[in-house]
């Protein structure tokens, strides 16, 4: 890499910690290029992304934003998985590592907290923010069809009275 193209990945990085609300950081010993793809492509599934990138620029990267706590994670080989949503990289990286053993999780920060392996490992547990979104739709809007229900029941009923006094009076 020459010097502006170093330049534009400390750029490309460093307006990417400023849009995520996720990082999570993982050791990749002896992974190879398919099960590099198959992650990354899980990642975009996902609404994620995953980027091996060299550990010097990251550092320079993470200056002045609240992931700056991370740099003492990066060290070795290391890969960042963000994403915007804070369940989404944590819970595609987790569930691969759980296959494939060469992907080690070493940790991640959401927003300016520093999150262990075992703190990665609990918020890949949590609900993702769709999920959350349609819970409470669903939350809301239930109370509405209850009392839909509940309204329409009586008139439904006196309906049928009358029906069946019409019916009788016709016989």
């Amino acid at each position: 890499m020459d010097r502006n193209q170093k330049s534009e990945v400390v750029t490309t990085l460093n307006a990417t910690f400023a849009e995520i609300g996720v990082v999570v950081v993982t050791r990749n010993l002896g992974m190879t290029v398919a099960q590099s793809t198959v992650l990354r492509q899980k990642m975009r599934d996902a609404g994620a992304t995953f980027k091996v990138t060299k550990n010097k620029l990251a550092v320079i990267a993470l200056k002045d934003t609240q992931y700056e706590p991370i740099s003492d994670l990066l060290t070795g080989p290391v890969a960042l998985a963000t994403s915007a949503d804070p369940v989404a990289a944590a819970k595609v990286a987790v569930e691969f590592a759980k296959t494939n053993d060469k992907l080690e999780i070493v940790g991640g920060a959401m927003g300016a907290t520093l999150l262990d392996v075992e703190g990665v490992k609990a918020l890949a547990s949590m609900p993702s923010l769709d999920e959350l979104r349609a819970k409470i739709i669903g939350l809301v809007q239930a109370p509405a069809t209850k009392l839909a229900t509940v309204i329409q029941t009586p008139a439904s009923q006196l309906a049928r009275v009358f029906n069946a006094y019409a019916e009788k009076e016709a016989a």
